[in-house]
């Protein structure tokens, strides 16, 4: 999951771990009353927008001294999905930063399911663990599929048996009731460091180098920060976020005003990628992996799932070969899992597709296993007066209505 997309620096970093730290060792205080399950869908304005909460869990690892999380080896275990981009951010972060020996990590099963099936007065439903020679499902409302209990490359929870995400948080005492991923989980103390997307990626490029196999790979040079958080803040409310704002909302005005914002930022891309490699400069960033999540998504999902179809990736040649060079990029093709993504999407949510039909799609994947034509691009950073499109990259972007 994900919250403020803001760049953390890391004087705040080691401020945030050690007064974090520091509150866990005061005598104990009454746990707020746990909140009722709820998921994305829950998420309404009385305008019938979306309005994404943030993410609850905002702890960090930390190398300072007395940090209450450290870098270890072998200490920390991700739970990821496939299926959902905010999980994806760190699955490629992980990969690029060679961590695959660091960090371990489970997948879960794509399709949602009902958390509590024993309770009918408990009717969320949401990220379930592989369950090997298990029966085949149905969508939540028993209809579609019948779908797998399990793939070869999603397994059982390996620490606490879970059936289900919920069933993490609640073993490490959640009162927010909102059971995302990726959760980055301390097998040491037996706790969720954190759950915020933007968050996990920043520590896994700068927290574990020491352990890592390219430490020297630095997703978030101090020199590009100024230009990460600029484009940051405004792709996602509108690219990241934006795709979730157009089908998740619940009146033709909130639509219109989601659309408008994406088909703008949208083009806002394709301008800015036609002359330049990257997205926040010369480099590949953590901005990137945040941009690519979503496009990659965009055509076999967004455009028809959440009605997004007034652009698309393929007939948007800068994009299409902005993903084509990212695709390509050595460990990145091995955590797309295109089946996973669709079937997730298409299968979850009965109120907005019944029987869990999923669309045979335009094959986007296969788009990007064609070379892409970045290499003539001229190598050039943000701030260069002479380039139009980088100043148009960092321009403030106007207030949405």
């Amino acid at each position: 999951m994900r919250a403020n997309n803001l760049l953390v620096t890391a004087s705040t970093r080691l401020l945030l771990a050690r007064s974090r730290h520091l509150s866990m060792r005061k005598a104990s205080v009454t746990m707020p009353p746990k909140a009722k399950a709820r998921t994305g869908l829950d998420e309404m304005g009385d305008d019938g927008s979306f309005k994404r909460s943030d993410s609850a869990w905002r702890n960090w690892v930390c190398s300072e001294k007395g940090a209450k999380f450290q870098p270890e080896e072998d200490r920390y275990h991700l739970y990821v999905a496939y299926a959902c981009p905010w999980a994806h951010r760190a699955l490629i972060t992980r990969a690029l930063k060679g961590l695959e020996d660091v960090i371990s990590v489970t997948v879960v099963m794509p399709v949602w399911q009902r958390t509590r099936l024993g309770d009918p007065d408990d009717r969320h439903c949401g990220w379930m663990f592989a369950e090997e020679g298990g029966q085949p499902i149905k969508n939540t409302i028993g209809l579609g599929g019948p779908f797998p209990s399990h793939y070869p490359e999603n397994e059982p929870d390996p620490h606490f048996g879970a059936k289900s995400v919920r069933d993490i948080y609640e073993k490490v005492g959640d009162t927010e009731g909102k059971y995302t991923v990726p959760i980055l989980y301390d097998k040491k103390l037996k706790t969720i460091v954190s759950n915020e997307s933007s968050e996990i990626i920043q520590m896994l490029n700068s927290e574990f180098n020491y352990l890592a196999a390219h430490p020297d790979l630095d997703l978030e040079p101090e020199d590009l920060k100024p230009a990460m958080e600029k484009v940051d803040k405004w792709i996602y409310p509108n690219i990241n976020n934006g795709v979730y704002r157009c089908g998740f909302c619940r009146s033709q005005a909130a639509y219109e005003q989601a659309i408008d914002d994406l088909t703008a930022s949208f083009d806002r891309l394709e301008g800015i990628l036609s002359s330049r490699r990257f997205i926040a400069g010369d480099r590949f960033t953590l901005s990137d992996v945040r941009l690519f999540v979503t496009l990659l998504r965009f055509d076999e999902v967004y455009a028809v799932y959440f009605k997004c179809n007034a652009r698309s990736v393929a007939n948007s040649p800068a994009l299409l070969n902005y993903c084509r060079e990212v695709y390509n990029m050595p460990g990145v093709k091995e955590t797309v899992n295109m089946h996973q993504i669709k079937q997730h999407y298409y299968c979850s949510h009965p109120d907005y597709n019944r029987w869990s039909i999923v669309p045979r799609g335009p094959g986007f994947e296969k788009l990007l296993q064609e070379p892409h034509n970045r290499d003539g691009l001229k190598k050039r950073r943000v701030g260069d007066p002479n380039i139009v499109s980088d100043q148009e990259a960092t321009a403030p972007e106007k207030p949405m209505a």
